[in-house]
């Protein structure tokens, strides 16, 4: 359908319309590959209505990396990308996926080793991305978030409650794209090596694949044995299984910690807050993020306990 997917090009310019009809290009990134008639089938319409947005997407993706002053590699990584949303209608192509997709055609150089690592994490996190006119992907983890920093930090929760934060809403790019734009780029990768290490969790697999089959780690202690450390840590002390109840939510609250005294001196709204966080791009550490994380999951699995 769209011959341009691994010519070491890619597409940032629209190449058909809402209704199906062909866009008249001249340019030379389309030349070679336009759509010729209408498309009625919507399945491929709306596919190709998201490879544009792929493409600007993608030009825009860790630019200060030397990796993608080429342009092949920005390919590869359109590639993935334009694969993926192919293979993947119900929840299509949403930004942010860049973000996470991007280490993967970094590290891995063959083009369908990187799509299956990618693949494979989008397991983990689809439901991130996944968004209706009523609620958002990352909903139930700002809930989650909510709960925990109410339990262990009282204070800075009802603060942000008089400032109308409390739904945690301006942790929502930290969530849905696992903190790529908080921390540097190997400090990313660290943090997720090291969350992913911890939680892994056989039955989250197995319920993604197999829904109708899937079974409550505690009748099966070999499996749970399996499981991280963190995520055997939460088993046992209350059944904390789902996979929205992540280490990463703990990394937001371990930065909402390291941040509390300006939070609490300084915010006298949310774009204060909103500002306050702004201002950690790039310049956190992962080994101490990671750290105060699980502090702050021991004191909340505690809390928990005695309540």
């Amino acid at each position: 359908m769209v011959p341009v997917i691994g010519s070491g090009r890619l597409v940032s310019l629209p190449v058909v319309a809402q209704n199906g009809q062909p866009i008249e290009d001249s340019s030379e990134e389309n030349q070679g590959w336009l759509v010729k008639t209408a498309i009625s089938d919507q399945r491929i319409l709306q596919w190709m209505l998201s490879l544009h947005q792929i493409g600007l997407d993608v030009v825009r993706t860790d630019r200060y990396l030397c990796f993608y002053e080429s342009d092949s590699n920005q390919a590869r990584l359109w590639d993935v990308l334009a694969i993926y949303t192919w293979l993947n209608p119900d929840i299509g192509y949403v930004q942010g996926m860049n973000d996470i997709c991007s280490p993967m055609i970094i590290l891995l150089e063959n083009e369908a080793d990187a799509f299956w690592c990618f693949e494979r994490a989008m397991r983990r996190l689809r439901e991130n991305f996944r968004a209706t006119t009523t609620s958002m992907g990352v909903q139930t983890q700002l809930g989650v978030l909510s709960q925990i920093v109410s339990t262990v930090n009282p204070r800075l929760h009802q603060h942000l409650e008089d400032l109308d934060g409390g739904e945690y809403l301006f942790a929502i790019r930290m969530l849905m794209v696992l903190f790529r734009r908080e921390f540097s780029f190997m400090d990313a990768l660290y943090l997720w090596e090291m969350m992913w290490a911890m939680e892994y969790n056989p039955f989250m697999f197995a319920s993604y694949e197999e829904p109708e089959n899937s079974h409550a780690p505690e009748l099966n202690p070999k499996l749970l044995k399996q499981c991280g450390k963190f995520e055997r840590k939460s088993v046992k002390s209350g059944g904390q299984t789902e996979q929205h109840k992540t280490l990463a939510v703990f990394v937001v609250a371990s930065v909402l910690e390291t941040k509390n005294k300006r939070l609490l001196n300084e915010a006298k709204g949310l774009d204060d807050v909103v500002q306050i966080l702004g201002d950690i791009a790039g310049n956190l550490d992962a080994k101490k993020a990671c750290r105060e994380a699980l502090r702050i999951h021991e004191k909340f699995l505690r809390k928990v306990k005695k309540q």
